[in-house]
């Protein structure tokens, strides 16, 4: 965790930032995103009290959490990034999908050391680790997170573990019409409870104005069309580094190869070369709300699987309105001119060109 940098003599808190960088030009003053400055700054100020006042006083009470929720490119992740970047107590910022896989793993682990409550290490774990928790997308659309997030937050919370995170959900949409949803609902009743439950409601997408007149197909597959989507990387996620991101569908694993702030990038044979169906499309993108995909080769007899798997894919990205850019070998009309399933391949060559549209989509 890097140290926070002082201001005018002392350490700067994310209203200095926030601040500071609107006058750089870095960012442009936004009132829904200044609204909820003072939740971030609530919790800076709790946490900074002691943990103990002295042997026969009890710790103070932890400040409620923050559940920030709205649209997408509101600058939800943003304002939490920066919030972490000047704090001074431990803690870590995740994607909670990550998360949950890694809480998956210790609860595996535990289990094979003999553990009957396989969580509770993992719960204490963490706490011993961080007094806050950030997570970016909180979003449960798996039963196994269902059916134990609720017990996973008590045990944090009960240690004092203050929680942050951003959604695109309200909290009472979360695993909306998903198996058992009756058993997950006092979850929800907890977060109301011990999180500040704040709707970003900002008219302003940025992520959608970072992308407005910028082309979103790219042809021929060459390297000046791959230097542009590197680009396109470097300015969606603010030049963050690639890092992979597992989704787990049906027990399989199905590995992102880079991912960031719902900003995914993967080659075509990444995710149209391996055995991948509907249900690992479908998670794609519920997880992105932008696809940059690379490679899009001509398709043909000669690649007729990969073919249907691509076709599958633009099906689950254009139901989900997630924003796709594209290197490819050839427009999307000569895409696939010859063999089994090109005639079918009018309506997914119908979609690319739609996709394009500069307002298209919900990135």
């Amino acid at each position: 965790m890097a140290a926070p940098a002082r201001y005018a003599g002392r350490m700067e808190t994310l209203s200095d930032r926030y601040d500071r960088l609107v006058a750089e030009g870095a960012i442009t003053r936004d009132p829904a995103q200044e609204a909820a400055l003072p939740e971030f700054e609530r919790i800076r100020a709790g946490l900074l009290q002691p943990v103990r006042k002295g042997w026969f006083r009890k710790a103070p009470e932890p400040p409620r959490g923050l559940y920030l929720w709205g649209g997408v490119g509101r600058g939800k992740s943003m304002l939490m990034d920066l919030f972490v970047d000047t704090l001074e107590v431990p803690n870590r910022r995740v994607h909670f999908h990550a998360f949950m896989q890694e809480v998956h793993a210790g609860m595996h682990a535990a289990r094979g050391r003999g553990v009957q409550d396989a969580l509770a290490p993992v719960a204490g774990a963490v706490a011993k680790s961080v007094r806050l928790l950030a997570f970016d997308e909180m979003q449960i659309t798996d039963i196994t997170d269902a059916m134990i997030v609720g017990r996973l937050f008590e045990a944090l919370f009960a240690d004092g573990v203050v929680v942050v995170t951003t959604s695109n959900r309200v909290p009472d949409e979360l695993y909306k019409d998903g198996l058992n949803r009756q058993l997950f609902l006092p979850f929800i009743e907890l977060v109301k409870e011990r999180m500040v439950v704040h709707e970003m409601a900002g008219p302003t997408d940025y992520r959608q104005d970072m992308l407005a007149g910028t082309p979103s197909y790219f042809t021929p597959d060459d390297a000046a069309a791959r230097a542009r989507l590197g680009d396109i990387w470097q300015e969606l996620t603010g030049g963050a580094a690639p890092e992979p991101h597992t989704l787990v569908v049906n027990k399989r694993e199905v590995v992102i190869p880079a991912f960031h702030n719902g900003v995914a990038r993967a080659s075509f044979y990444a995710l149209c070369g391996k055995p991948l169906g509907p249900a690992d499309y479908l998670a794609l993108a519920e997880a992105a709300r932008v696809l940059i995909l690379e490679g899009i080769p001509q398709l043909s007899r000669s690649n007729f699987n990969e073919a249907k798997r691509f076709v599958t894919l633009i099906d689950a990205l254009y139901e989900a309105g997630v924003r796709l850019i594209c290197s490819a070998a050839a427009e999307p009309e000569y895409l696939y001119v010859e063999g089994e399933g090109s005639f079918e391949f009018e309506r997914t060559a119908s979609r690319l060109r739609e996709m394009q549209a500069e307002d298209w989509g919900r990135a």
